[in-house]
Formats: C-alpha cells, sequence, structure tokens
C-alpha cells in the first residue's frame, strides 16, 4: 500500500515537472516575451523602399524566401545546439555562424536577437540554472557573439523540445516575426496578416521537410537577392526598424 502512494507521488511530480516544462515552452514562442524580434523587419523594410515588394502578393513570396533562407541556413545551427545543448557546442555553432554571415546588418540583427534571448531566458526560466551560467561564463570572454539561432536551439533543448518541433517553432517565429513587421509597414492590414500566416502553413512545413536535421556543416545561403536587399537597409533615408 505504501508502495502505491509512493509511486502515485513520484508519478504526480513527473506530470507536474512535465507541465511545467510545457508552459515555459509555449512562452518561448510567446511575442510578449521581451527578445527585441519585433524590432526588426529580416530585410523588409528595405525591400519595400526599393519597390521589390509593393502588396500583398509580393509580400507573400518574400516571407517563402526568408523562410527558406532561414531553413537552409539557420535551421541546421537550431538543430544542431538542440541536439547537444551545452556549452562547448554552442560556441562551436557561434563561432561558425558568426563566419558565415557575410551580410552586417543582418549579422548586427542576429546578435542583437541572441543577445536579448538569452539574457531574458536566463531570467525568466530559473528552474534551468545551467542557463544563466553559461551566459555568464560567457559575457566578456571574446569567444562568443551570441547569435540568435544557436541560442534558441540551446534554450529548445534545455526546455526539453525535440528537435522536430525546436525546427518548425524557429521557422514559427520567423513568419510571425516578418509579417507582424508587414503589418507595422502598413503593407498588410491586422486580419489579412493572420489569413496570411495561416495560408503560408503547409509551405512553412515543406520547408521544414527540405531543410530539417542537417548539421551545421551543410547550412547554405539559398536567396542571396534577400541577403543583399536586407544589407541595404543601413542605407535608406528613413526607417522604423533596426534591419
Amino acid at each position: 500500500m505504501e508502495a502505491g502512494t509512493e509511486l502515485n507521488k513520484e508519478s504526480e511530480k513527473s506530470t507536474s515537472m512535465d507541465s511545467h516544462l510545457q508552459w515555459s515552452q509555449w512562452q518561448l514562442l510567446d511575442s510578449i516575451l521581451p527578445t527585441g524580434g519585433f524590432a526588426h523587419s529580416f530585410g523588409l523594410e528595405a525591400a519595400i523602399q526599393t519597390r521589390i515588394v509593393s502588396g500583398p502578393e509580393d509580400l507573400r513570396t518574400f516571407v517563402i524566401h526568408v523562410l527558406e533562407n532561414t531553413g537552409s541556413l539557420l535551421l541546421p545551427f537550431v538543430y544542431s545546439a538542440t541536439l547537444s545543448p551545452n556549452l562547448e557546442t554552442w560556441h562551436k555553432l557561434d563561432r561558425t555562424l558568426d563566419a558565415m554571415l557575410t551580410n552586417e546588418v543582418g549579422r548586427k540583427a542576429s546578435i542583437a536577437q541572441g543577445s536579448a534571448l538569452i539574457r531574458v531566458a536566463a531570467a525568466v526560466f530559473s528552474e534551468i540554472p545551467s542557463l544563466k551560467s553559461m551566459r555568464d561564463t560567457s559575457l566578456g570572454s571574446g569567444v562568443v557573439s551570441f547569435h540568435h539561432a544557436p541560442i534558441f536551439g540551446l534554450i529548445c533543448g534545455l526546455l526539453g523540445l525535440d528537435s522536430r518541433t525546436s525546427q518548425r517553432a524557429y521557422l514559427f517565429i520567423t513568419t510571425r516575426d516578418v509579417i507582424s513587421a508587414a503589418t507595422r509597414l502598413n503593407l498588410v492590414g491586422p486580419m489579412g496578416a493572420a489569413v496570411l500566416q495561416h495560408q503560408i502553413v503547409l509551405l512553412a512545413e515543406a520547408i521544414l521537410e527540405k531543410w530539417m536535421d542537417r548539421n551545421a556543416e551543410e547550412a547554405c545561403q539559398t536567396i542571396p537577392l534577400l541577403d543583399t536587399v536586407q544589407g541595404c537597409h543601413g542605407y535608406l533615408f528613413s526607417r522604423m526598424f533596426c534591419s
């Protein structure tokens, strides 16, 4: 009888821990988490001012291209970091990505978002003390730039997300942030933005299937025009976003 009671207590404790982790996983994807993603348009603002994007149809194409680039270039870093969420792997992935990002605007945006994400995550997800210790160890060390994709994968791994879900989640937040930027740039209304986000799901899933589960050594740039356009952001006469 006592053994059964103890087993029930252990089961309830395990269920409680799993439930708590799931709340944390959802919070990681919540737009209310102050990671600075909404300060960036992923090159959309520059694309609008250079007339590459001028309406909803162009926006749809732009979002798909951003997701394609994200899948080919950044998902490998999310995947690798999720599989091995430790300090050594994170630092190695961060250095590799830093060497691959040739667009200075995009590079600075990645560092800004990554730095904000790990700072917020270390404070919010206090049930994972290794997050804070890894951040504290890395600050001022000069060996890590705090790029966003590896940090996102690192946090996903520590929060118990499997690699497929973490990669899908990264595409989700990318879609969310680009379409949010389009709304604030008056390219599409709130209802149109919601409809577009829902319609693009099947294409996003296809991009995930195409690029998922690749190692960082396989990362590549598939839509170089986006890289060029985003690099022009710093030359805009007036701008709302940081990138």
